[in-house]
C-alpha cells in the first residue's frame, strides 16, 4: 500500500505558496516525507516535554514550546485558534465553515474600525488570553499588575512582529493573485482551505503513527495545531525551493547567453539559438526533488544558525533535525 496519502493535500499547498497547479509525484512525495518527519519529530518532543511535566497526554503548550523561538509564528497559532474557538461557539456561524489550515484570518475585507471588526477583535483577545503559555512571563505570578488604560491597546513587540508576518503574507498572496482570472482565483481559494488534518482526523493519526509514538491521548487542539504546522512547513518548502528554482534558472540563462556570445557567427550559432529559444515563454516548468532537497538543506542550517547563537552552555549542538 503507498505509504503517500496527502498528495493532492500538498498540491494545493504548493499551489497558493507559488508553485505550479501540477507538481511531480516525486516532489509531492519527497514533500510528504519531509513532514511525516517532521511530525514524528514534533510528537517525539512533546512526548518528551510532557514526561517532564509528569503527564502522559500531550497538551497544546507541550507542542508550541518546541517553536517558542519564532514569536510570530507562535502568534499567528494563538490567532488562529481563538479563531477556531469562536467559531465553534459562535451560533450564528454555520458549523460547516471550514477553518483556513494555514492560520491565517479569513475576513480581510472589512475596513477598519468597524463595528463588526472591532467586536470581533475584542472577543478574539479575550479568546487569546485564555491560551496561556507557561513559560511567558506574565503567567508566572498569581498576582498581575493593573492594566493601563492607554497601554491596554498598544500591541506588544510579538504581536507587532506578528503583524509585520502577516502582511508579508498578504503582500505576496496580493502578487500571486493579481494577474489571475475569477476561475483561477476561486481555485486558489478554494486550495486555502487545503489541511492533513481537518475532517482528516483518523488518516492523520494512522498516517503519523500517533498512537504509537504517545502514550496517552493528545489534547483535541493538539492535531489543530499539527494541522497548522504541516500547512506552514509544506509553505516554507516550497518558497524557499521557488527561490533556489529562480536563482538557478538565472546561472543556467546567463551561462547559455555567454556561451551564444561567444561562439560568432555561422550555422552554429544559428542551430544553438533556435535550440535554446523555440520553446514557448509560458513552459511549465515545475519544482523536482533536487529543489526541494536543497530548500530543506537551507532551511535546516538556518533554523541550526539560530540555535548555535542562542547555545550559551557551549558545546555540541544536536544533529537531530530542526522543526520548522
Amino acid at each position: 500500500m503507498d505509504k503517500h496519502k496527502y498528495r493532492v493535500e500538498i498540491q494545493q499547498m504548493m499551489f497558493v505558496s507559488g508553485e505550479t497547479n501540477d507538481p511531480p509525484v516525486e516532489t509531492t512525495s519527497l514533500i510528504e516525507d519531509i513532514v511525516r518527519g517532521q511530525v514524528v519529530e514534533i510528537l517525539l518532543q512533546a512526548n518528551k516535554t510532557a514526561h517532564a511535566r509528569g503527564v502522559k497526554s500531550i497538551l497544546p503548550e507541550d507542542v508550541i514550546f518546541l517553536i517558542r523561538h519564532d514569536k510570530a509564528k507562535v502568534n499567528r497559532l494563538r490567532s488562529y485558534l481563538s479563531w477556531k474557538d469562536l467559531r465553534k461557539n459562535a451560533k450564528d456561524q454555520d458549523s460547516n465553515a471550514p477553518v483556513p489550515a494555514g492560520g491565517e484570518e479569513e475576513d480581510l475585507s472589512k475596513k477598519p474600525g468597524d463595528k463588526d471588526d472591532k467586536e470581533s477583535s475584542a472577543v478574539m483577545k479575550v479568546k487569546k488570553s485564555q491560551i496561556k503559555l507557561p513559560w511567558e512571563l506574565q503567567f508566572m505570578f498569581n498576582e498581575q499588575p493593573l492594566e493601563n488604560n492607554e497601554d491596554a491597546d498598544d500591541l506588544d513587540e510579538d504581536e507587532r512582529e506578528a503583524n509585520i508576518a502577516t502582511l508579508k503574507r498578504l503582500k505576496m498572496n496580493d502578487d500571486r493573485t493579481r494577474n489571475m482570472t475569477k476561475e483561477e482565483y476561486v481555485h486558489w481559494s478554494d486550495c486555502r482551505q487545503a489541511s492533513f488534518t481537518f475532517r482528516k482526523s483518523k488518516r492523520f493519526k494512522d498516517w503519523s503513527g500517533i498512537t504509537q509514538l504517545t502514550e496517552g491521548k493528545p489534547h483535541d487542539d493538539v492535531i489543530d495545531i499539527l494541522g497548522f504546522l504541516t500547512f506552514e512547513i509544506v509553505c516554507s518548502l516550497t518558497e524557499t525551493a521557488l527561490k533556489i528554482k529562480k536563482r538557478e534558472l538565472a546561472v543556467l540563462s546567463q551561462q547559455q547567453s555567454q556561451n551564444i556570445h561567444a561562439d560568432l557567427g555561422g550555422e552554429k550559432n544559428i542551430k544553438r539559438k533556435k535550440r535554446l529559444f523555440d520553446s514557448p515563454d509560458n513552459e511549465v516548468n515545475p519544482l523536482k526533488p533536487d529543489h526541494v532537497e536543497e530548500a530543506w538543506r537551507v532551511l535546516q542550517m538556518i533554523d541550526k544558525k539560530h540555535r548555535a547563537l542562542t547555545n550559551f552552555r557551549g558545546g555540541r549542538i544536536s544533529s537531530r533535525p530542526i522543526i520548522l
